[in-house]
C-alpha cells in the first residue's frame, strides 16, 4: 500500500462525544483588509438552547496575531467585505427585521450601523472601488393580491421571484438605512454573481433566465451602467459565471463551460472577453480540473484548483498556468489592495480550519489563529491517503483514519463513509463533525475509509466522467475494492464492515445494500433509490440527463441498470434510512420506496424522517440526532451492542 500522507498528533486524551464534535468553534471566510493590516473571519458556535449554529465576526492583526471578536448576539453575521479605505467592515445579518440586511462596523467594535433596508432581504453585496456606493442583490417582492383572493399556491416552473441588482449611496446609508435604486428588473433574467469595474462606473454580472435550478445552464454575462439598460456580453450555451474585471477595465474574465452542455461533469475554463463584446477566448485550457476564479491584477489572472486531495493557487495567461502557492491553500483566497499579501483559511489532518496570511512574492504562510487548541486533549485518529486498483483497473484514492494505537497485526471493524456530489472530495481532516461519528468509532478501535470514488473532484475530467452512464455500478466497484484492499492487508474483520453516506453517498450506500453482501450494516442518508422516481421529482433534472444520457421514457435500460431498486430482491443487509422531510434535491419518495422494498423482503430496516429539513440537516439538535442514530445503528450491527430504540427518548 502506497502511503502518500501520514499525520499524527502528539498527545493522547479522551475520546470526544457527539456534543463535543458539534460544539467545536470553527473558522471560515478569511478576508484581508485592503491595507493588509487585518484579516476578518467568522467563527461558528453552537447554541443548543435555541437550536442554531451562530457565526460571528472576528478580527486578527496580521503583524501581531492579536485577535478579538467584533460582533455578538443571537443572530449570525457573515459575508464580510472591507471598505476600500479599510476603516469599515460591512457584513450581512438578520439582526433587525429577520431579513438579511447590510451593516457596517468599525474594526475596534461598537454598535453596527444598518445600511440597507431591502424589502426581501439582501443576498450578496460589494463596495465600489471608490467606496462611494454599495451594490447588492435581492429578490423582487411578489405581489400579495393573488394570495389575498385565492390563498397561497405555486405554479410550478413559472412562479418565480427574480433576483436583481440595487445600489445605495454609502454615505447616505451611514446616516439612514436605504432601500437604494433598483438597477435591473423584470422577468428577462435573474442575477447571480457580480463585480464592479475598476473605475466604479459599471457592474458586470451573470444571470440565468430564471432562478430555477434547472436553468443553471443558461447563465450569461452582462454589463450594466447604473441608470442604463444592461447589455448582454456573453450568450453562448452552457453556464458562464463569476465575472472579474481586468485592471484596466477593458476585459472581463469569467468561469465558462465554453458552450459544453454537459457541464456537471466536464471541466470549466477561465475565459476572457472584451468589455465591448467580441470573441470569447479560453485561458489555460490545459488545466485539468475545475478552476475557481479569484482575482485579476497586474501580475495575471489568479484561480484556485484541486490537485487530488490538496488545493493550490495558480496564475494563468492565454496559453498556460503556473502554481503560485508553494503550499496548499483552502477556499476563499483574498488579496490586499496592492496584491502583496493574501489570506485564507485552511484545515488538514493535524489542525482545524485556521486563518493564514502570506506575502505573495515569497509564499510563506503564517498561521494567525489557534482554534485547534480546542481538541488538544482529545484522542483523535491519524490519517493517511492510500491508493488501490478498482475492479476495472482504475486507480482510486481514499483517506484512511486509524486509531492512535493502531496495531497492524490486529483485525478491526471498518466503516466506509462516502461523500456526496458525486464531484465532492474527501481530504485528510483532524475531526469529522458532520452526520457520522467517525472519531467515536476510531476511538473504539475501528478503521474508517472515505473513498474518493470515480466522479470525485481533484483527479481530472476523465476521472470525473468514469461514472457517466455507470453511476452506482462503477462507484460500488471503487468502494468494495477499497474494502478488499484493506482486508488483504490483514487489518479488517470482514464480518464487521459498515457503509454509509449522504446525498450521492447515500445513493451509493443504497446501491450497495441491494447489490452487495459485503457489509454488515448500511446507512442511506438522503439517497436516490430509483433514478426514475428521482428524475421526475427532483429540482435539478439536468443533472440526471447529463449523467445518464436520456430520460426514463426514452432509455429505461440505463435507469434500470443504475437504480438500487432494480435488485432489491437480492438485499440482505440491515439498512438505516435517514431523510429530510422537505428534501427537493432527492425527494423523500426515494426513501419510502427503498424502505418498503426492503421491508417486503424481510430485510431489517429503519427509516427516520427529520422534520422541517430539506436536503441537509442544518440545526445542532437534529445533527445530534442524525449522529446518534448512526452511532447506535452501527454499534449494534458492527459492535454487537444493544439494539437501538429510536422511538423512546434517549437516555442521558
Amino acid at each position: 500500500m502506497l502511503k502518500l500522507l501520514f499525520f499524527a498528533l502528539s498527545a493522547f486524551g479522551a475520546a470526544p462525544s457527539i456534543d463535543d464534535l458539534l460544539k467545536l468553534r470553527t473558522a471560515a471566510g478569511a478576508v484581508i483588509s485592503p491595507d493588509a493590516k487585518y484579516v476578518a473571519y467568522t467563527v461558528r458556535e453552537t447554541d443548543f438552547d435555541d437550536d442554531f449554529f451562530v457565526t460571528q465576526l472576528w478580527i486578527v492583526e496580521t503583524a501581531t496575531g492579536r485577535s478579538w471578536q467584533l460582533t455578538r448576539g443571537k443572530k449570525s453575521a457573515g459575508g464580510a467585505k472591507w471598505s476600500p479605505d479599510s476603516k469599515w467592515l460591512a457584513f450581512t445579518s438578520e439582526r433587525v427585521d429577520n431579513k438579511q440586511q447590510i451593516f457596517a462596523i468599525l474594526i475596534n467594535g461598537g454598535e453596527a450601523t444598518q445600511l440597507s433596508k431591502s424589502e426581501t432581504g439582501v443576498q450578496s453585496f460589494e463596495w465600489s472601488p471608490d467606496g462611494k456606493t454599495i451594490a447588492y442583490t435581492a429578490g423582487e417582492k411578489k405581489g400579495e393580491d393573488r394570495k389575498k383572493q385565492f390563498g397561497d399556491f405555486e405554479v410550478v416552473r413559472k412562479d418565480y421571484a427574480h433576483t436583481h441588482l440595487w445600489t445605495l449611496d454609502a454615505a447616505e446609508a451611514m446616516k439612514t438605512p436605504q432601500a437604494g435604486k433598483q438597477i435591473t428588473k423584470g422577468a428577462k433574467f435573474s442575477v447571480g454573481g457580480f463585480a464592479w469595474s475598476p473605475d466604479s462606473t459599471r457592474i458586470a454580472f451573470d444571470a440565468t433566465s430564471n432562478p430555477d435550478l434547472v436553468q443553471s445552464g443558461t447563465a450569461d454575462i452582462y454589463v450594466v451602467k447604473p441608470g442604463e439598460e444592461p447589455a448582454a456580453l456573453v450568450t453562448q450555451s452552457g453556464p458562464d459565471r463569476n465575472p472579474v474585471w481586468s485592471p484596466d477595465g477593458n476585459v472581463i474574465a469569467f468561469v465558462s463551460a465554453m458552450g459544453n452542455p454537459k457541464f456537471f461533469h466536464s471541466n470549466s475554463k477561465i475565459a476572457i472577453v472584451p468589455v465591448t463584446g467580441g470573441r470569447v477566448s479560453a485561458m489555460a485550457s490545459s488545466f485539468d480540473e475545475q478552476p475557481s476564479l479569484v482575482d485579476w491584477n497586474r501580475h495575471g489572472i489568479f484561480f484556485t484548483g484541486a490537485q487530488k486531495t490538496q488545493r493550490f493557487l495558480f496564475r494563468a495567461d492565454e496559453t498556460s498556468f503556473a502554481k503560485t502557492s508553494a503550499t496548499p491553500v483552502g477556499f476563499g483566497v483574498t488579496f490586499s489592495a496592492d496584491r502583496k499579501f493574501a489570506a485564507y483559511t485552511m484545515s488538514n489532518a493535524t489542525q482545524l480550519d485556521e486563518v493564514y496570511v502570506t506575502e505573495t512574492a515569497n509564499w510563506a504562510p503564517r498561521k494567525l489563529t489557534d482554534l485547534t487548541a480546542q481538541v488538544k486533549d482529545w484522542t483523535l485518529p491519524v490519517s493517511e491517503v492510500i491508493r488501490w486498483k478498482s475492479k476495472d483497473g482504475v486507480e482510486i484514492e481514499g483517506v484512511l483514519s486509524k486509531p492512535r494505537d493502531f496495531d497492524p497485526t490486529k483485525k478491526r471493524p471498518l466503516s466506509c463513509v462516502i461523500h456526496g456530489g458525486p464531484t465532492g472530495i474527501d481530504t485528510p481532516q483532524l475531526v469529522h463533525p458532520r452526520y457520522y461519528p467517525i472519531d467515536l468509532w476510531t476511538a473504539k478501535g475501528a478503521l474508517v475509509l472515505r473513498v474518493n470514488y470515480r466522479g470525485s473532484a481533484g483527479y481530472g475530467e476523465k476521472f470525473r466522467q468514469l461514472n457517466v452512464r455507470n453511476l452506482g455500478v462503477g462507484d460500488a466497484w471503487d468502494v468494495e475494492s477499497g474494502v478488499d484492499h484493506l482486508i488483504r492487508q490483514g487489518w479488517v474483520d470482514e464480518k464487521k464492515v459498515g457503509v454509509m453516506g449522504w446525498s450521492q453517498g447515500g445513493y451509493i450506500s443504497a446501491f450497495l445494500t441491494t447489490n452487495s453482501t459485503k457489509f454488515a450494516a448500511v446507512s442511506v442518508g438522503a439517497g436516490i433509490s430509483n433514478w426514475s422516481t428521482y428524475y421526475y421529482n427532483t429540482d435539478i433534472t439536468p443533472f440526471t440527463i447529463q449523467y445518464l444520457g436520456d430520460d426514463p421514457a426514452d432509455d429505461p435500460a440505463i435507469y434500470f441498470k443504475t437504480s438500487p431498486m432494480t435488485n432489491v430482491k437480492k438485499a440482505r443487509t440491515p439498512t438505516l434510512i435517514q431523510h429530510g422531510e422537505l428534501d427537493k434535491r432527492v425527494p423523500i419518495a426515494n426513501a419510502y420506496e427503498l424502505r418498503q422494498g426492503l421491508e417486503d423482503r424481510d430485510v431489517p430496516v429503519e427509516m427516520i424522517v427529520y422534520k422541517g429539513y430539506g436536503h441537509g440537516i442544518t440545526k445542532p439538535k437534529s445533527q445530534r440526532a442524525v449522529m446518534r442514530h448512526n452511532l447506535e445503528w452501527f454499534n449494534n450491527h458492527i459492535w454487537n451492542e444493544s439494539a437501538p430504540d429510536f422511538v423512546s427518548p434517549a437516555k442521558k
